[in-house]
């Protein structure tokens, strides 16, 4: 079997994109001025907002939004897939999409399984968000808990 390369296609770009290889991107928008580090991968129907910064070995599932000026450390995943039957599912009209608002910080190593994450959120290094985020704060654990509003 051969291996299959890493691909950056079908992507809709704005000014300033700045991609590091080796990266898997296909069938997305990156706004103007954003950043994705190495070893990410961004899935098909992603929108990634103007300013926006991707860090390193992060995955982002199909159908992500993130808002304009977000952070996304190194490691973060993604995932829409919440496995409700107990195993994976296969139709993609099951899985969840995920918005995240503008100017919010995803620290390393985070996991993002809920619906949306409001403007201005903060949620810690290596935090498990379960639920969506509907006020500005700072977030952590497993799962991440408000541990008090900015």
């Amino acid at each position: 079997m051969e291996p299959i390369d890493c691909a950056i296609r079908d992507i809709k770009a704005g000014k300033n994109v700045r991609i590091i290889r080796p990266s898997n991107i296909y069938q997305c928008e990156l706004q103007d001025n954003v950043f994705v580090g190495p070893f990410v991968e961004i899935q098909k129907g992603c929108v990634i907002g103007r300013d926006s910064r991707i860090q390193s070995h992060t995955f982002i599932c199909e159908n992500v939004t993130l808002g304009e000026r977000c952070f996304i450390g190194h490691n973060v995943s993604f995932a829409n897939d919440l496995f409700k039957s107990g195993a994976p599912d296969p139709t993609p009209e099951n899985w969840i999409s995920i918005t995240l608002g503008d100017d919010v910080t995803v620290g390393s190593g985070a996991t993002i399984l809920a619906p949306s994450i409001c403007a201005g959120a903060v949620i810690g290094a290596g935090s498990v968000v379960v639920k969506a985020i509907t006020v500005k704060g700072i977030y952590a654990g497993n799962p991440a808990r408000l541990i008090r509003t900015l």
